[in-house]
């Protein structure tokens, strides 16, 4: 089984066992740089691709805009955000085939990365923390297909840069004769605030932080949660006919973000209660109270 996607890397300018991100400092790795995002001989290459070969049959803009008028009202629970990231500890993410643990573990994993390399940003430090905080959604029974994985774009035509592209061939869209054409429906650099994509914990964390009043991290701390599993955007250069010049200093900070998201990922756990007091002290900073989900 080949893939068509690139392997993720940076320019390894600090020796054998790190990587480099640019602007940041280097991040020790788990294992080799192409072992990490290995879709061809990963041992939980089954699963991974059963996720993806259903949210690529599914996802289509019809679904998406059902999923966005059923989550605008953030009615389905109201707690804190450390509350809500507590719920995460026994979620295991099956379209990612790095890890098999509970997803709490990979938050702080990533914030933790992020903290000792570039302690001055603390927001982006949150960010790493939070990043996957909408794959709550399990708790309200959504499929792990509607939640997790690489996101791409409805309404136009599918990217062969995604993850298993082979599937979309069963999507309801694909033959489409608006949505299966370049633009769809949209216009040439539209930019990415205009555009729909994939249902996942991406969005629905965006749209929570965005329409709590109580959120008082940075806009661009929103847009890196909104694309950071954007992999076809951020990684293989697609959609960039869509772009506008926001989006693009958007994609510098995603790349920024997007190392340590991927290579902190270990099977060697952290210390949640150690680590907890540091935490609360940033979420009380920039998320404190109550969100609705």
């Amino acid at each position: 089984r080949k893939s068509s996607v690139t392997p993720y890397r940076y320019r390894n300018e600090a020796g054998s066992g790190c990587i480099m991100s640019p602007g940041l400092a280097a991040v020790e790795l788990a294992k080799p740089v192409d072992k990490f995002r290995d879709y061809e001989t990963s041992q939980h290459l089954d699963r991974v691709e059963r996720t993806y070969r259903e949210m690529h049959i599914n996802q289509t803009l019809d679904f998406v805009l059902k999923k966005k008028s059923e989550y605008k009202d953030l009615n389905h629970a109201s707690m804190t955000i450390w509350e809500a990231l507590e719920k995460l500890d026994t979620f295991v993410d099956e379209s990612d085939p790095d890890l098999d643990m509970g997803n709490l573990e990979h938050a702080l994993q990533t914030a933790e990365a992020i903290r000792k390399t570039h302690p001055g940003e603390d927001w982006l430090v949150l960010v790493g923390l939070i990043h996957d905080l909408g794959k709550i959604a399990y708790l309200w029974d959504e499929p792990q297909w509607a939640m997790v994985g690489d996101t791409f774009l409805v309404g136009c035509k599918h990217s062969e840069k995604c993850v298993f592209p082979q599937y979309f061939k069963q999507n309801p869209d694909y033959n489409h004769p608006v949505y299966g054409t370049e633009f769809g429906i949209y216009s040439p650099h539209c930019g990415l605030d205009a555009v729909h994509l994939s249902w996942g914990h991406d969005e629905l964390l965006f749209q929570v932080l965005k329409n709590n009043a109580n959120c008082k991290l940075p806009s661009i701390a929103l847009n890196v949660i909104r694309h950071h599993s954007f992999y076809p955007w951020h990684h293989e250069g697609e959609y960039m006919h869509l772009c506008n010049e926001k989006d693009l200093e958007t994609l510098t900070w995603v790349k920024r973000f997007q190392p340590f998201d991927l290579y902190s990922k270990s099977e060697q756990r952290l210390d949640k209660e150690q680590l907890k007091p540091y935490y609360l002290a940033l979420i009380d900073k920039y998320l404190p109270g109550t969100f609705r989900f």
